[in-house]
């Protein structure tokens, strides 16, 4: 069980309760390679994504953790929406929440849109990203697949490189992981690295050189720059930002033998990450996404079961 009727960042969310979430994906990760294991559980369960920004594999992945549950799943069409006649969030949100819906899925650029809108509805709002601030979902998926991957998290050196300061996934990560006792190092250029990310977790420290941050890494994260949330250009051009800050097959060995690498999608191949770095065997990007729908199921059953 969760405290909350709504998901809405990392940092309202207990030890506790992140572990129950990650053992309950478990479960539900079987019912995603074994299409005989479904069942019913959400039937009669109604949920709409509200994406006030473009996604794929987010709001996919809660699409179809709704059909492996039985919920039905419907999207609201920002751009077909009463939202381009001046509808507000918030009446928005009210109008759905009559219609008698059970969950919300929002993905907005304002920080704190998902909070405005949990307070003004009955349904259960989970919080798909909202401006430069949380993604917990993500993070949560992440969590899984290094669990999944590693054995454990606490102990381990997960290095989280790239734009950090417009990334709500950076953020959420470095306070699950920190909660869970791993040791994060937030890596990039200083242009795109703000002060006090340290104060995320007190296992969290920040470096502006990309070989000190994957010294030793168990983990290395990569994140895409993301040109759509800054006013400026942050440095000259990609071939640039890869040559000095890109994560490449040779910096690997500065890091644990066993690293593994990840990445939240979409990649930017040849400017975070290259290609041979994306592509490694030692790469679970593409298990991250089946990790996703695994962990979004969990989250709606835990939300909406009992509703």
């Amino acid at each position: 069980m969760l405290k909350s009727k709504d998901l809405l960042g990392i940092k309202f969310l207990s030890e506790d309760e992140i572990l129950t979430i990650l053992d309950l994906a478990k479960n539900m990760k079987e019912k995603i390679n074994n299409p005989s294991l479904r069942t019913d559980e959400l039937k009669n369960k109604s949920v709409v994504t509200l994406f006030y920004e473009n996604s794929t594999r987010t709001k996919m992945s809660f699409m179809l953790a709704c059909d492996y549950l039985g919920a039905t799943p419907e999207d609201l069409g920002i751009a077909t929406s009463s939202v381009n006649k001046g509808e507000s969030l918030i009446d928005t949100g009210v109008t759905l929440d009559n219609m008698g819906i059970d969950a919300m899925v929002i993905r907005h650029s304002l920080t704190g849109a998902s909070h405005l809108l949990a307070k003004n509805v009955s349904a259960s709002v989970i919080n798909a990203g909202d401006g430069s601030n949380e993604h917990p979902t993500q993070a949560l998926l992440d969590m899984f697949s290094i669990m999944e991957a590693k054995g454990k998290i606490e102990g381990l050196n997960i290095s989280i490189v790239g734009d950090i300061a417009n990334s709500r996934v950076a953020r959420s990560n470095a306070i699950g992981l920190s909660k869970l006792g791993a040791n994060v190092t937030l890596a990039g250029p200083s242009t795109l690295l703000p002060k006090n990310m340290n104060v995320l977790g007190r296992n969290v420290k920040v470096v502006h050189n990309v070989e000190e941050g994957i010294k030793d890494a168990d983990v290395v994260m990569g994140l895409r720059v993301q040109f759509e949330r800054q006013k400026q250009v942050p440095f000259p051009n990609n071939r640039e930002y890869h040559y000095f800050f890109g994560v490449k097959e040779d910096m690997l060995s500065l890091a644990k033998d066993d690293v593994i690498i990840m990445h939240p999608g979409p990649v930017n191949r040849g400017v975070e990450l290259s290609s041979s770095v994306i592509d490694a065997k030692n790469s679970i990007i593409n298990e991250q996404v089946k990790n996703g729908v695994a962990v979004r199921m969990a989250i709606l059953d835990l939300l909406l079961k009992n509703r």
